[in-house]
């Protein structure tokens, strides 16, 4: 019987971390078009209106009148649809989202991933140097949390408890 019940937790133990493993957020369906944002700028006239699915490292936010623009130098996404950083950068892109999004949550060096539609290239200038950013009209997006690694290399922690009782 007890073995019954190290099994059962055993069991239990492995569905709750599979729950709790990362799944894609947004989801990916034939509508989406495989392209960097470096391609689409190239090819903005066939792709205008296209579903992206794009995510990268916020680089300015600027709130407007009724919409808030992210410059995003984007990256691949990996299987759970975050920025992968340690690969290399696709080019950059604008999301404009609507309503307010807050620029101390929106922050430089902070990831982000949006999901929306293609809706044309703008001028604009990176430094001195003018630049061609394809631009997103921004229907879902997820802002996220900075990882929280452990230190490189062996950690060893001793302690000694102590409980006095009265």
């Amino acid at each position: 019987m007890r073995t019954l019940g190290r099994g059962l937790f055993a069991t239990l133990w492995i569905l709750a971390l599979v729950a709790c493993a990362g799944t894609p957020r947004f989801s990916v369906d034939e509508g989406v078009a495989e392209v960097s944002p470096r391609e689409a700028k190239r090819d903005m006239a066939s792709l205008e209106g296209s579903r992206v699915l794009w995510g990268g490292v916020i680089v300015n936010t600027t709130n407007l009148e009724d919409r808030t623009r992210l410059e995003i130098l984007a990256y691949p996404l990996d299987g759970r649809q975050k920025p992968d950083v340690e690969a290399d950068p696709r080019g950059r892109f604008l999301a404009e989202a609507e309503g307010y999004l807050e620029t101390a949550d929106y922050a430089p060096g902070r990831r982000v991933t949006v999901s929306g539609t293609l809706e044309e290239t703008r001028k604009g200038r990176i430094g001195e140097a003018e630049y061609t950013y394809p631009v997103v009209e921004v229907a879902d997006q997820e802002l996220w949390t900075e990882d929280r690694r452990a230190p490189e290399g062996p950690r060893f922690h001793f302690g000694i408890g102590v409980i006095f009782g009265g």
